[in-house]
């Protein structure tokens, strides 16, 4: 199999190579390094969201990036999740990040599990999947910032958002679960 290198796929690439980056930025000791951190973690995002539009826009969607876009999202979100909760250490922190850290290995497993018995499309992104994303993105952005910004509790917000993200992830896995167990049902 021929690895395809398009544009959509360099994206997904660069997402990955600024994890590590973010990790030495993340513990520097710099008075600026929760903005640089929160910068790169929003230029991930941003990747994230070009490369699926690239992708479909100029017709360069492959396998190999459907396999790789996914991976780069949960390790980027795992990877900081773990140092956020290092950094803030609380079981109040440490219980939403378990959460979402273990639904993104379930429903990762799961899709490849459906994959293989042909039923890919029951277990397909749905809205509520992207709502969880849009909530846990916003979350961990201002969980790395952590200032009040303007008087405004970001670090606060973000603490709430990341239990409304983990309320969504619980959602939408039992969503997910219950498309597959149907699906197998039907079988």
């Amino acid at each position: 199999m021929i690895i395809e290198y398009n544009l959509p796929t360099i994206l997904t690439l660069l997402r990955l190579a600024l994890i590590p980056i973010l990790a030495v930025v993340f513990y520097l000791p710099w008075a600026n390094s929760n903005i640089a951190c929160t910068a790169i973690f929003f230029m991930a995002g941003m990747t994230d969201w070009l490369d699926g539009y690239l992708a479909r826009k100029m017709q360069l969607e492959t396998p190999f990036g459907a396999f790789l876009d996914p991976v780069a999202d949960k390790v980027m979100v795992a990877f900081v999740l773990v140092l956020i909760v290092q950094q803030q250490a609380s079981a109040y922190l440490a219980i939403p990040a378990a959460i979402i850290i273990g639904r993104e290995i379930t429903i990762a497993s799961l899709r490849e599990w459906m994959a293989e018995i042909g039923q890919t499309a029951k277990v397909k992104v749905s809205q509520l999947g992207k709502l969880k994303t849009t909530a846990q993105m916003l979350a961990i952005g201002m969980l790395l910032f952590r200032e009040d910004l303007w008087g405004i509790p970001i670090n606060t917000i973000g603490y709430i958002l990341l239990y409304i993200a983990a309320a969504l992830t619980l959602w939408s896995m039992v969503n997910y679960l219950s498309a597959a167990l149907k699906a197998m049902a039907d079988k």
